[in-house]
């Protein structure tokens, strides 16, 4: 069965401790990252430690929408420091997968767990806890190309 979703909303930022910046594309490079993003340019908080996961990030909305209706966290987009905005797919069974958003062809390595910083960073007690195996996933671009709010993801193209 081929499972799909959507792109709603589109973040990056060029270094760790900035605001995320809301973007209508993004340039994905592969083997490098998102063009102008903190990996990419090798300013983010692991960017010492590098691996093909950390390249560009994805997170559902539904989940940031569960954090309010729920445990009422406010967490807005940007704030949740992935790159990808989500909505309509089970971003977490793409773990170890290859699918694409739009025509751009990534690998999702991992599920990118949340930090005890974000948690204090937006005084959301609790947030930590609620984010932890839903805090996004971290993904390798295997091929390059423009990714665009609206882009479908899917894991086939066909």
């Amino acid at each position: 069965m081929i499972e799909s979703g959507r792109v709603v909303g589109l973040f990056t930022v060029d270094r760790r401790t900035a605001p995320m910046k809301k973007v209508k594309q993004m340039n994905a490079l592969a083997g490098r990252g998102i063009e102008g993003d903190r990996y990419f340019l090798g300013t983010g908080t692991y960017s010492k430690k590098p691996e093909p996961g950390r390249q560009v990030t994805l997170i559902k909305s539904e989940v940031l929408e569960s954090l309010k209706d729920n445990f009422e966290i406010t967490v807005k987009p940007e704030e949740s420091r992935r790159n990808i905005l989500t909505r309509g797919i089970e971003i977490n069974d793409l773990i170890g997968t290859e699918f694409y958003v739009g025509r751009v062809r990534l690998r999702a390595h991992r599920i990118t767990q949340p930090c005890p910083y974000l948690e204090k960073l937006l005084d959301q007690p609790g947030l930590y806890k609620e984010l932890w195996d839903n805090g996004g996933i971290s993904c390798e671009i295997l091929s390059e190309g423009v990714i665009k709010e609206g882009d479908i993801i899917t894991t086939s193209l066909d």
